[in-house]
């Protein structure tokens, strides 16, 4: 259960701490804004990917204390976790199709599975 509370904790530094400029980078809308050159059209992904994996390689490090053991494993679920991540981000952000609360919802719940994974697996991983 500690290992749960924090992930979620240092899930919840990143999203709403750290990410600084990227908050704005992951729109759509900023980039027409601030710079509407044709070239910039999809550096919002990038900026989406940049902050799923800094959350992602966060929110994993709980588990790799734990584990101690398989890299190839946690940077696998590291790549997976922050690419998820970006596409609820994206979903929020861009698209409009979820709110504040839905978006962390889903981020939580990310997480919760991820811990039963690891929880249940981790030795086999």
């Amino acid at each position: 259960m500690k290992v749960l509370l924090c992930m979620i904790f240092l899930h919840l530094i990143d999203d709403y701490k750290l990410q600084g400029i990227l908050a704005s980078f992951k729109q759509k809308e900023w980039w027409k804004q601030n710079a509407p050159d044709e070239k910039y059209k999809y550096d919002y992904i990038v900026a989406l990917l940049e902050h799923g994996f800094m959350n992602s390689f966060l929110v994993h490090i709980p588990i790799y204390i734990w584990l101690c053991k398989n890299e190839p494993t946690i940077f696998a679920s590291v790549l997976l976790l922050g690419t998820i991540h970006a596409i609820i981000d994206d979903w929020k952000a861009n698209d409009k199709k979820i709110n504040l609360i839905q978006d962390q919802f889903l981020h939580i719940v990310l997480i919760v599975v991820w811990w039963v994974l690891f929880t249940l697996f981790g030795g086999m991983l």
